[in-house]
């Protein structure tokens, strides 16, 4: 039996010698790299943090102590050591979440894996224990360098220096890398104190002095270099950082060696106020393939082979974020004025072939979606035109600035989201639903949806030509399904894709999901009932010609893969009451819930959204019930003009 085997629980591994504790790194990568490989999941930023995580847990008392993870994608070896050793369905429905999730486990605390937020909740979790009581209990935070480069965690250390009287440990796994190489003055800085060579000499010169002394010097070594280096690493190095924020700092501390790590954590522990222990770790750590990423290391995998680390997924399919790698180059190829911005994913949102052919025309600003959003407002005042590319989930964050600093001043801005809609495995945090719901909201904003590579190209291109106010377009994660053309295109941009000889339903498709519309209209039309399917290719305004179908059809229904409320159809329901039509809407989309991971078709599915159900649905209201012949809409009305259809009785009202 494996010694991983036997640990149960984080007691277990009190009684493990230190060649035991080594052995078990040694065994907890193996599994990860066997495991990981067949699931795909986030490899080398577990790989990283072995030793510390081991480490952690031998000097602290989870759940007594609260341990946070910021983002939470290094926590696969903290699951392990708490118990949860079945990664076979990692990621999958019914199998362990990729991030911490408290129904598995009281070991975790924090679900939501968006950066930046461990010092916050550090902070409240260990004011909360201090005004309750329980001063005996400590937090411990592991965020990583690329967390530094986001604004909440200097507003959280703020805080956290401002009452010293609190057991708050912040592990800082330096590893010089968020996703790919952390950018910034802070990066630079921290940079300095893992190359200068004045604390590699203080370490060596320390190191020997004491091996001189023999066996007993050796081991005054071990039990100082945690306090002796932070001392002088903090009085070499650290002063410039630290010395303001009056708070306690340690280290650099080498994150791989468990001796060092539970050494600088044990004083950290001891020291009965707010601590910095700064690691230095690398990515990826212990397994060549991911040493040898330089794009990010094994940040996040699909299946691989985990001999060589080669992918084994075969797909010929170009992916949504390649159309757009490919798409925002030649843009900007002919317009000078396109400039690109990403907040620590440079790669992953595809920016990064903007950023090899014109690198002054790309900013990495961290994982500062605030700082983008407003920085890009700076930059069309300034007669540039930004695309700010970030994941649809994040867009949350930036939400004032995109509507007080963008909206406001008419800035013309083009914010691109990158994996919109159901994401699947990465779980709540990480499905970008909420992003029609919440942007729709902003007076002005132009929101686009593409249903494939060809119409993605074209609102690209029209989205960049605004120079008078924020334009947004999302696009799901994977691959670009096949064209879907359209039969005609209205003098307003929306494509009819299927136009029924008799009109019982129209179908308003929001992007991706326009595949999904025309496989109801098959379905319906076997029954005898005539379906339109359109596609408003820019949802936000609503297109009048959407008006015109829908005073045409007996109901309408809107199909979206965001949340219902707020979403699409209930912008629709809104425009249609204004201008008088009273056909009836259907709002089809995600419940108003936090979904948990799974695949998108799973997903998609328990929502109700498949032709299936949609179509039977649609029968049993068309063919079983009453519903009304609409109004026609007055030529006045179509041609685009405001018309009141009200009743003289509703007008007197």
């Amino acid at each position: 039996m494996s010694i991983l085997e036997t640990i149960s629980g984080p007691r277990d591994l009190d009684a493990l010698s230190k060649q035991q504790l080594v052995q078990l790194a040694a065994e907890i990568r193996e599994f990860l790299i066997s495991n990981v490989s067949k699931t795909g999941g986030h490899l080398g930023p577990n790989l990283g943090v072995v030793e510390s995580t081991i480490a952690i847990h031998r000097v602290f008392d989870s759940p007594r102590d609260a341990i946070v993870f910021d983002t939470g994608h290094q926590s696969y070896v903290h699951k392990l050591l708490t118990g949860r050793q079945d990664f076979s369905m990692l990621r999958q429905r019914g199998g362990l979440a990729g991030y911490p999730q408290r129904s598995e486990s009281v070991h975790d605390i924090v679900e939501s894996s968006h950066a930046s937020s461990s010092l916050s909740w550090a902070d409240g979790i260990s004011r909360a224990f201090s005004m309750t009581g329980q001063d005996d209990r400590h937090v411990v935070a592991m965020v990583g360098d690329g967390a530094l480069t986001g604004g909440m965690t200097w507003e959280a250390l703020n805080n956290i220096t401002d009452d010293n009287t609190r057991k708050l440990i912040i592990v800082v796994n330096d590893n010089g890398r968020s996703y790919a190489p952390t950018i910034g003055g802070m990066a630079r800085f921290l940079n300095t104190v893992r190359t200068r060579r004045s604390y590699r000499n203080l370490y060596l010169t320390s190191r020997k002095a004491f091996d001189r002394l023999g066996t007993p010097g050796r081991s005054l070594y071990r039990g100082m270099r945690g306090g002796l280096h932070g001392f002088l690493s903090r009085f070499w190095n650290n002063e410039a950082l630290y010395s303001n924020l009056d708070i306690k700092y340690i280290g650099p501390v080498q994150g791989h060696d468990i001796d060092a790590m539970e050494e600088a954590l044990r004083q950290a522990k001891n020291y009965g106020a707010p601590v910095i222990v700064h690691m230095i770790t690398q990515k990826g750590h212990g397994y060549k393939p991911a040493v040898r990423d330089a794009a990010d290391q094994f940040h996040a995998v699909g299946q691989i082979d985990p001999e060589t680390g080669e992918s084994i997924e075969s797909s010929n399919k170009q992916s949504w974020t390649s159309v757009f790698a490919d798409e925002i180059v030649k843009l900007a190829e002919r317009n000078p004025r396109l400039v690109g911005i990403t907040a620590a994913m440079l790669r992953p949102t595809g920016l990064h072939k903007f950023a090899e052919r014109f690198p002054d025309r790309v900013h990495d600003v961290g994982i500062a979606e605030q700082h983008a959003a407003t920085s890009a407002a700076g930059l069309a005042f300034g007669g540039l035109h930004p695309v700010v590319a970030i994941y649809a989930t994040f867009i949350n964050r930036a939400f004032d600035q995109v509507l007080m600093d963008v909206a406001l001043h008419k800035a013309g801005v083009t914010f691109v989201l990158d994996r919109a809609g159901v994401t699947g495995p990465d779980g709540p945090s990480h499905h970008g639903i909420w992003d029609l719901a919440i942007l729709q909201v902003v007076p002005n904003i132009r929101l686009a949806a593409p249903r494939d590579g060809t119409r993605f190209r074209e609102e690209l291109g029209e989205a960049v030509a605004v120079d008078d106010a924020p334009t947004v377009l999302r696009f799901p994660k994977g691959s670009v399904a096949p064209d879907i053309e359209a039969q005609r295109r209205t003098a307003d941009g929306v494509d009819v894709l299927r136009e029924a000889p008799h009109k019982d339903v129209l179908l308003v498709t929001v992007g991706p999901m326009a595949d999904l519309g025309l496989k109801v209209a098959e379905r319906l039309a076997a029954q005898g009932i005539g379906a339109t399917v359109v596609d408003p290719r820019w949802v936000v305004p609503v297109p009048r010609s959407i008006l015109t179908f829908a005073a045409e059809h007996r109901i309408v229904v809107t199909i979206e893969d965001g949340i219902r409320v707020g979403g699409i159809g209930t912008r629709v329901r809104q425009d249609l009451r204004e201008a008088g039509i009273d056909t009836a809407v259907d709002e089809l989309g995600l419940p108003d819930a936090f979904l948990d991971h799974a695949t998108r078709e799973q997903i998609l599915e328990d929502a109700g959204l498949t032709p299936q159900k949609i179509a039977r649905d649609l029968v049993a209201q068309v063919l079983g019930s009453k519903v009304p012949v609409a109004r026609p809409l007055p030529p006045e009305a179509a041609n685009g003009q405001d018309v009141d259809q009200r009743s003289a009785g509703e007008k007197r009202l």
